[in-house]
């Protein structure tokens, strides 16, 4: 009888809990680094360097954190096609969070030298390596307890996860930033990272009893787990691998351009008030959760295809006009052209990962898509604020090379797109 409550389906709002909690930590984490990246964490681990230098390097620690995931992903991947995906969750969220939280408890420059930026790098790998398994084992949770015809709204529930996470990103780093800089760089920089543990708290309480997905026990009763998972999709899928990374990539270049890089930019080149900007992203997040929702309910009716190639297409031609709001120097122009960024991309962030889940076969899904997702984030959202910033400076503080660098990245994203079948009726 036990077995049998066990296996029930969780409701909506239960897996909403389950699946959301870890992704909007996963956004939650990464938005907090690239925002002290940009406005503190210059100052406090790289003193020696000037200020623009310095917000180089800290981009660089950032970008570090990424080229962990893929690791991430093949061990919690491994794992997780083959004993299953809930108790994956618990490790990767618990590694977050910790992670997360001795950051806020570092020393800076000023107290211990070199040993300050060496253990933030440290603490950036383990953070990159448990979010590489956390966003396609939060997919699959959601999606591989769908009812039939509603996978693209399960899916939903991780996506929105993140705008979720970047607004509590950015209304922390608001408020702290109301503190006088003496008390900002002194001890307000740490306690976004602190709060961070609250939502680790909340995710861990939610995956704690959920039941294993359908999709998965049938696997294993039948014994149809692969030894080697990634071994076999690098055989077998390769090409699957590829194009979903390709499809990432142009996303994560977009959308880090605007959560993180535009802090750094649009304050220090074309002089806004960084509180506005974050205000302006705060904004963003939530009509991208609201066009998340919209979005990945279209792809069940439509097909996930028509949706996601309308967001590539919008990736590939907004960074022109967005930078040309945001060197407006005008608040509100700023504002808006960040606003239209976020709800655009939601068509083709909302729906990606659970289009990627049905590419895959559930023997192979966790190891695939999160692979493919995070080799598509290390080389677009891991990159693009360093090689934003370097743009920046090659163009003598213009943006046309950073638009065009969006361009590029989200036509990347929509050929990818067009080589990839659709799945909503397979």
């Amino acid at each position: 009888m036990a077995d049998t409550a066990q296996r029930e389906r969780p409701s909506f709002g239960r897996l909403a809990v389950a699946s959301g909690v870890g992704s909007s930590l996963e956004l939650y984490d990464f938005l907090i680094y690239g925002t002290a990246s940009a406005l503190v964490f210059g100052r406090l681990f790289f003193p020696q360097s000037e200020p623009w230098t310095g917000t180089l390097l800290a981009f660089s620690t950032f970008a570090v954190g990424f080229l962990l995931r893929p690791i991430g992903s093949i061990i919690f991947g491994h794992f997780g096609d083959r004993i299953g995906r809930r108790r994956m969750l618990v490790i990767s969220l618990s590694l977050m969070g910790v992670s997360t939280a001795l950051m806020g408890l570092l020393p800076t420059y000023a107290a211990v030298g070199l040993a300050a930026p060496l253990l933030l790098l440290a603490l950036r790998m383990v953070h990159g390596l448990s979010v590489g398994g956390e966003a396609a084992g939060a997919t699959l949770l959601a999606v591989e307890h769908a009812p039939e015809g509603r996978r693209g709204l399960y899916g939903s529930l991780v996506t929105i996860g993140s705008p979720l996470g970047s607004f509590l990103a950015n209304g922390a780093f608001a408020l702290v930033l109301l503190l006088p800089d003496a008390e900002l760089y002194d001890w307000g920089w740490r306690i976004p990272f602190l709060a961070g543990i609250t939502v680790v708290l909340v995710g861990l309480y939610a995956r704690r009893n959920i039941a294993e997905t359908p999709e998965f026990e049938r696997v294993a009763t039948a014994k149809r787990t692969e030894r080697a998972p990634l071994v076999t999709v690098l055989r077998e899928h390769k090409r699957l691998v590829l194009l979903t990374a390709g499809v990432n990539l142009g996303f994560n270049a977009f959308i880090f351009i605007v959560v993180a890089f535009l802090l750094s930019y649009g304050s220090q080149v074309v002089g806004l008030n960084r509180s506005t900007l974050l205000y302006g992203t705060m904004a963003g997040s939530v009509v991208q959760a609201v066009g998340i929702l919209f979005f990945c309910h279209l792809t069940d009716r439509i097909g996930r295809k028509p949706v996601l190639i309308a967001g590539a297409i919008f990736c590939t031609l907004w960074g022109f006009p967005l930078f040309a709001l945001v060197d407006s120097a005008s608040p509100a122009l700023a504002v808006l052209g960040i606003m239209l960024a976020f709800g655009g991309s939601a068509a083709i962030f909302g729906p990606m990962l659970a289009y990627f889940a049905e590419l895959f076969g559930p023997e192979l899904r966790y190891t695939g898509v999160g692979f493919g997702y995070q080799i598509g984030a290390v080389l677009g959202g891991g990159l693009s604020p360093l090689i934003a910033n370097t743009l920046v400076t090659a163009a003598g503080g213009g943006s046309w090379l950073v638009a065009t660098y969006m361009s590029v990245a989200g036509l990347i994203s929509l050929l990818c797109l067009l080589g990839l079948p659709e799945t909503v009726r397979r």
